[in-house]
């Protein structure tokens, strides 16, 4: 008893240590961003961990100045829903597949589905260039369009894996208890499956619209009209051709990662049971 008590107590002490770390990662650098915010330039260049000399709030008042905050969160959301629609269709629809439909090869829908998974493997880094080539071709560049193809493609090896793992974990009898009623595939699948993937579809979304929200190297590449700016965009504002603006690129980032953090805060019940519910099974 003594022996299995004092193991336990190290298992506690290790993950205690690894939370405390791990917060301690995530939290610094957000908390030391903020306090850049409130420094003027010289101040960032020359003492970076200093306190501030005095707070400046006319960053932020300069920030609102430079930045057009109404047009970039309109292009923001309108590549956002455009996005989410097509991408939860579309892998919604191939995930049933995979995990439903019966092939003459019993390997087939395991090698679809590490088709789709093999995304997750790709750095967006080398994509770019090809991506940028499709958009020269299909006449694409500064258009939203450009931006909103290549993120669906990007989102559905992250969907699959949670949308596969729900459903190869979901009882098939309630599927065939809606056969038997009289119920079609269209029906069985909006009216029996998706309420019941409902936490598995917000988590979804949620990471798909921080992923669109904070990407930055294919909209700094594929946009170069300021008019379709996006809010990943904003710090970008302030970066001349001869001098940065520091303070106002800290201020931008700060109203970047606020509202995704308020935004996590609201939902993060649905982000625990989504990724738990999805979770690869079998």
């Amino acid at each position: 008893m003594k022996q299995a008590s004092r193991k336990l107590t190290i298992r506690k002490i290790l993950f205690y240590t690894l939370v405390i770390v791990l917060t301690f990662v995530i939290v610094v650098p957000f908390l030391w961003m903020l306090l850049l915010s409130f420094k003027s330039d010289n101040e960032i260049v020359n003492m970076p961990l200093s306190w501030p000399e005095s707070f400046r709030f006319d960053n932020y008042a300069r920030a609102f100045e430079v930045l057009d905050f109404p047009l970039m969160y309109r292009n923001t959301f309108i590549v956002v829903v455009f996005t989410q629609i097509f991408s939860l269709l579309f892998t919604f629809m191939s995930s049933f597949a995979i995990s439903r439909m019966t092939f003459k090869n019993g390997r087939t829908p395991d090698r679809f589905y590490m088709y789709f998974l093999l995304g997750l493997a790709v750095p967006v880094y080398i994509l770019i260039f090809p991506i940028y080539r499709m958009n020269i071709i299909f006449d694409t560049l500064d258009t939203y369009l450009g931006l909103i193809i290549p993120y669906i493609a990007l989102s559905v090896s992250f969907n699959t894996l949670l949308f596969v793992g729900f459903l190869r974990g979901f009882p098939k009898e309630i599927e065939e208890a809606a056969v038997m009623d009289g119920c079609g595939l269209y029906r069985l699948c909006l009216t029996v499956v998706a309420p019941i993937m409902k936490s598995v579809f917000v988590t979804v979304t949620i990471f798909n619209v921080i992923y669109v929200w904070n990407e930055f190297p294919l909209a700094v590449t594929f946009i170069s009209d300021t008019s379709k700016y996006t809010i990943s965009l904003m710090a970008s504002m302030f970066k001349g051709k001869y001098s940065i603006d520091y303070s106002g690129i800290d201020a931008a980032s700060v109203m970047i990662i606020i509202p995704q953090l308020v935004f996590y805060a609201i939902f993060q019940k649905y982000i625990i049971s989504g990724m738990t519910e999805g979770a690869v099974k079998g």
